[in-house]
């Protein structure tokens, strides 16, 4: 087996790459078999760089023709360096100064090796050079120079604009000596509203648009740096924040870095490709982003749930609705996640006779081509794939976007969104891969590790500021120190000067006479006549006295990690509070993104019962007929061992269930969701539905229909703790669930109830006390706090149960609750409904109330016995039959499961001290544990008998 001759003009890749490359899959074959040697081309014994030992590679022939050798079997032990020859090439180095020819020497160079170390190289080399972004200041180096090259140019966002030409020109001639194309390419894109969330550069004239039409050549367009680029990466870049390293010619500086003062990587996001690796980094909201950056700096060692309260998921330029948050939390946790976005449609009735309808799109996923999917959504109607469309057209305009698809009559918009979901692009994912180049290193982080690595990184360049500050001041005080000597000593420096014959005898006069350094001299003495006046020494003094307390700042400044860490905060405060802008993807909680199943499902009225335990089951309305008051009741079902019923309420089929738990916090689901089983059935497993932690349990519910602006969750806890928080904070629920209320050590959420301003609350504790408050007199408060002092508590006493008294219990128009219970000291409603725990009730009249502030004792409502205690409390009276009567009904439900249900007419109106009379009988059912109010059903319910009905 032979090699071929070189050409001295060409290398044998380039002459024969057929043969080259057969060459080398018989390398490969071989390997293990034979050893190719080569003739020697002047290597000094040791081994050099890995240029000189490329295979067959260099175009230009060396010193010293390589001659080649034939192939052996075996090597002799004189020549063997390092490991056995397997698929290796010897290199025989002869020195022509050692005699002629003698002194020949080997050098093994490994094929594998010498391959893999050329590809790492290069592989390094597209990594740091080209395709990932710096974690520190997010941009690739193409970006970094773009913008560094504008920023000598002087283009500031107040400038006039400037020929992208003459910017390309300047970055590659002095930055970036690759393709124009590639220049300004990056240069459109950071100047794309619809490419990043806060673009980078102000583009004047066609940049391409989101039909991925291409913008015009650079000849013809302008651009401009943004004001948000000048204040977030440019700021104090010639204050040696960052290290400056040469350009590829060495004849000027670049800088290294730009001085980012918020996390860019994360608010405009990163794609490339590389070898062997890629990145894609989804972008975020500015003020979100800045938040979590705080909560960062408050606390390092604040976890990823509680960073999600600040930044809870990405938001794209082009909107669109992010479907769940699962692959949100992966990505954040691990650097890797899927995120699934769909595009925002409304669905308006064209034609309300025959109710054709139209589905118009007003927002596409992120990097979804518009023009494409029109294109493939008119294909699919003409495949006949996608069924009920007439007609689909492009109304997008400078506005905004709207695709108008009309469909055909009987048509269900619905199912037809849903296929378009399915078969095209209006629902795509987002691949997160949040790599970045790391102290010289590509690196998979999460969110905490990148908001960390920014931390330090600006902290090191506030740091740096800090430093050079300090030391400009430092030589400024310096020399304001000299120049007032030399005013306080005017006469004798004046004749010092006058004596001198020249320059440098004067500056060595004025030391050694004042005892000056060198820079004070000079400055005495080009110092001008006109700044001898007294006027001008006090300018001095002045400057100096301000000079002395900037450098103490920057002192103290630079011995404190804790005020660096402050001024970072108020720095990215000032550029959140200039350059904000609103979220414009929404956040739906769902775990998939195919279409809900609520379209399709009646939003009839449905009961929910849950246990202790946490066993929850959905049954429909008429399960529990009405019974006579005093009655044993029908069971709600099989209960576990030692389970007991929590909750009993009615809601709709569309409501979202928020839960509460006792540790403060929520979580949501739908109630069509929870399974429809029936009375006997034991329930679903609430650890099947939401994403409870260890040994936590639900202590309230709240079916909500609407999250109206005005609306608020009034929340109390064991220990008597309230507090009133705004329902939209509940609008939007991870699966893993929110904090709800901040609890003490042994207090446990346990009422929450939904109210407006203009509502009342009524509390009641166990031993029967009860106040009356506005809601308007609860402080609005955050989720995450505890609240204040309900009522003042007596030994031994409790909380019991909480109700909303509407702002409906008007019964004259204007009249508020404080003059109605002035004018009405009747026995008429609206009425408190009082249960007892074993079984007893009555009516008692709020007009029998006063309202009072929080944490007061109360006003007795229920005289009871030593032996009971006040289960719950209920405000009736608002909903009345066609014979005046409430047609309100209460549905009891005892420990054991049993369920009571009655009218609340059949209820006695009793005073404040009395007893009450017996709802139900609790001979082998315990106490009372639940109790929960319901409206009348439409058609007339079968009474049945107590003796009828087992238990």
């Amino acid at each position: 087996m032979k090699l071929h001759t070189l050409n001295p003009q060409t290398s044998f890749a380039q002459s024969n790459p057929m043969a080259f490359s057969t060459g080398i899959r018989l390398l490969r074959c071989y390997h293990h078999q034979f050893t190719f040697a080569a003739a020697p081309s002047g290597f000094s014994g040791v081994r050099k760089a890995a240029s000189e030992l490329r295979f067959l590679s260099s175009v230009n022939p060396p010193r010293k023709q390589i001659r080649p050798v034939s192939a052996r079997r075996r090597v002799t032990e004189e020549e063997e360096v390092g490991d056995e020859g397997n698929g290796s090439v010897i290199m025989r180095d002869r020195d022509s100064n050692e005699g002629g020819g003698g002194g020949e020497r080997i050098v093994h160079a490994e094929l594998h090796k010498e391959a893999t170390e050329a590809y790492m190289a290069y592989a390094m080399s597209v990594l740091l050079g080209r395709a990932l972004p710096d974690v520190r200041d997010g941009l690739k180096p193409v970006h970094r120079r773009i913008l560094y090259a504008m920023h000598e140019l002087g283009l500031s966002s107040k400038k006039p604009y400037k020929k992208c030409a003459r910017i390309v020109g300047e970055v590659l001639g002095k930055f970036h000596p690759h393709g124009d194309n590639a220049v300004y390419d990056s240069l459109v894109r950071m100047a794309q509203d619809f490419s990043l969330r806060s673009p980078l550069i102000r583009g004047h004239g066609n940049f391409g648009s989101i039909d991925a039409d291409p913008p015009a050549a650079m000849r013809y367009t302008e651009c401009r740096l943004e004001a948000l680029t000048e204040a977030m990466l440019l700021a104090d870049l010639e204050q040696n924040t960052v290290d400056f390293v040469p350009n590829f010619d060495n004849s000027q500086k670049e800088p290294s870095l730009l001085p980012a003062r918020i996390p860019n990587l994360l608010l405009n996001g990163a794609s490339g490709i590389a070898v062997g690796m890629a990145t894609n980094i989804p972008p975020h909201n500015l003020g979100e982003l800045v938040d979590a950056l705080c909560a960062m700096i408050h606390n390092p060692e604040a976890t990823l749930q509680e960073l999600l309260e600040y930044m809870p998921g990405p938001d794209f330029p082009t909107g669109g609705i992010i479907m769940g948050n699962i692959g949100i939390l992966e990505a954040y946790r691990t650097g890797r996640g899927r995120i699934v976005i769909r595009g925002k449609t409304d669905i308006e009735l064209l034609d309300s006779k025959t109710k054709r309808a139209a589905i118009i799109i007003q927002e596409i996923p992120y990097q979804t081509n518009k023009a494409s999917l029109v294109e493939k959504i008119a294909d699919l109607v003409e495949k006949k794939t996608l069924e009920g469309v007439s007609d689909i057209r492009d109304e997008s305009d400078r506005s905004g976007m709207r695709v108008v698809i009309e469909l055909k009559r009987g048509s269900d918009p619905a199912i037809v969104l849903n296929n378009l979901y399915r078969l095209t692009s209006l629902q795509s994912s987002f691949s997160c891969n949040m790599v970045g180049i790391l102290n010289g290193q590509p690196k998979l982080m999460g969110l905490k590790e990148l908001l960390q690595a920014f931390l330090d990184f600006r902290c090191s360049v506030v740091e740096r500021r800090a430093k050079f500050k300090l030391s400009q001041a430092q030589e400024r005080n310096h020399i304001v120190e000299g120049i007032i000597i030399g005013l306080d000593n005017l006469d004798e420096v004046i004749n010092t000067i006058r004596k001198a014959s020249s320059h440098a005898l004067a500056t060595a006069s004025l030391r050694k006479e004042f005892e000056l350094t060198e820079k004070q001299a000079e400055a005495i003495l080009d110092i001008s006549l006109r700044r001898l006046t007294a006027l001008e020494r006090n300018k001095f003094v002045d400057e100096g006295k301000s000079l002395r307390v900037q450098i103490s700042k920057l002192e103290e400044l630079l011995s404190s990690k804790k005020q660096i860490l402050q001024l970072i905060e108020e720095e990215a405060l000032e550029i959140k509070s200039k350059f904000f802008t609103p979220r414009r993807s929404q956040l739906e909680d769902t775990d998939s993104g195919e279409l809900e199943d609520i379209d399709v499902i009646p939003n009839e009225e449905m009961l929910l019962a849950i246990s202790e335990k946490g066993y929850v089951k959905r049954m429909r309305p008429d399960t529990f007929n009405l019974q006579n008051r005093g009655t044993i009741g029908k069971s709600v079902g099989k209960l576990r061992v030692n389970d007991a019923m929590s909750d009993f309420l009615v809601c709709r089929a569309h409501d979202k269930v928020l839960y509460f738990s006792d540790k403060g916090t929520v979580y949501s689901a739908p109630a069509y969701k929870i399974p429809e089983c029936s009375r006997t059935a034991a329930g679903t497993p609430l650890v099947q539905i939401l994403s409870l932690s260890d040994g936590e349990r639900i202590t309230s519910i709240i079916p909500v229909s609407e999250f109206a602006g005005d609306q608020y969750l009034v929340m109390l806890t064991v220990n008597g703790y309230i507090k009133k928080v705004s329902l939209n904070y509940f609008a939007s629920i991870r699966s893993t669930g929110i904090i709800a209320i901040q609890l003490v050590t042994g207090d446990e959420l346990k009422w929450v109830k939904c109210c407006s301003n203009n509502d009342f609350v009524a509390m009641a504790s166990q031993n029967g006390m009860v106040i009356l408050t506005p809601c308007a007199n609860i402080r609005s408060l955050g989720r995450n706090t505890r609240g204040s002092v309900a009522m003042r508590l007596k030994e031994g006493d409790k909380v019991a149960s909480m109700d909303i008294i509407p702002d409906a219990l008007q019964k004259e128009p204007d009249m508020t609750l404080e003059v109605h219970q002035r004018k009405s000291r009747s026995m008429n409603g609206p009425w408190l409904l009082f249960v007892s725990e074993s079984g007893y009730g009555k009516r008692v009249p709020v007009s029998r109330f006063r309202t009072s502030p929080l944490n007061r004792v109360g006003l007795i409502g229920y005289k009871f016995s030593s032996e009971d205690r006040l289960a719950a409390v209920f405000v009736v009276g608002f909903s009345f039959g066609e014979d005046g009567e409430s047609d309100e009904q209460v549905v009891l439900v005892s420990q054991s499961g049993t369920v009571n249900r009655i009218k609340v007419r059949d209820i006695s109106i009793q005073s404040r001290y009395a007893r009450g009379v017996i709802l139900m009988r609790l001979e082998h059912a315990g106490k009372i544990q639940s109790a929960s109010l319901i409206s009348a059903a439409d058609a007339d319910p079968e009474v049945e008998d107590a003796a009828a009905v087992e238990a």
